[in-house]
């Protein structure tokens, strides 16, 4: 193989088999869908959220779309790190996302709340049984930022419960 053709070639990861990054990859791709999903909707929620809680929801929402925005990147690039591939597109988000988008206008402030809490559940979940596979292919390295993102995905899980249970 020619230099050049090297350079071309995915990186790949020398101890994962070929079956394990397609396994991993699609995994990561539909993990990036939700993430996405949830980012925009946590956005749309903390955009238009209302009521007397306004500036505390407002920046609480604000504070975990930070978050989860920052999750995409990593994700991203560990996909193409293993020599995988990621999401290109709005379309392919839609076409991998499992959590569900919300367009209601005439949302209250403790169903957006609420509905957070429930998908942030339902990411620690696919985080769960996306570090299952990665454990099982032995992707050690894939499996450390999982856990992270399982560990900040229940914190935030954590703090909408609170605020759900008092209302």
């Amino acid at each position: 193989m020619t230099q050049s053709a090297r350079l071309k070639a995915p990186l790949g990861a020398l101890d994962l088999k070929p079956e394990a990054v397609a396994e991993i990859c699609n995994s990561l791709r539909e993990l990036l869908a939700d993430v996405f999903s949830l980012y925009v909707k946590t956005k749309n929620f903390h955009w238009h959220i209302t009521g007397h809680h306004f500036r505390d929801y407002h920046l609480l929402l604000d504070e975990h779309a930070g978050q989860i925005f920052a999750m995409t990147d990593d994700i991203a690039e560990r996909a193409r790190k293993i020599g995988g591939f990621t999401v290109r597109s709005i379309g392919d988000i839609a076409r991998h996302q499992r959590l569900r988008d919300n367009d209601d206008e005439n949302l209250a402030p403790q169903k957006m709340l609420l509905e957070l809490h429930g998908d942030n559940l339902q990411l620690t979940r696919f985080l769960r049984a996306a570090h299952e596979l990665c454990a099982k292919h032995n992707d050690v390295a894939t499996t450390s930022l999982i856990e992270t993102w399982i560990d900040q995905t229940e914190r935030r899980r954590w703090f909408l419960h609170e605020i759900v249970g008092e209302l």
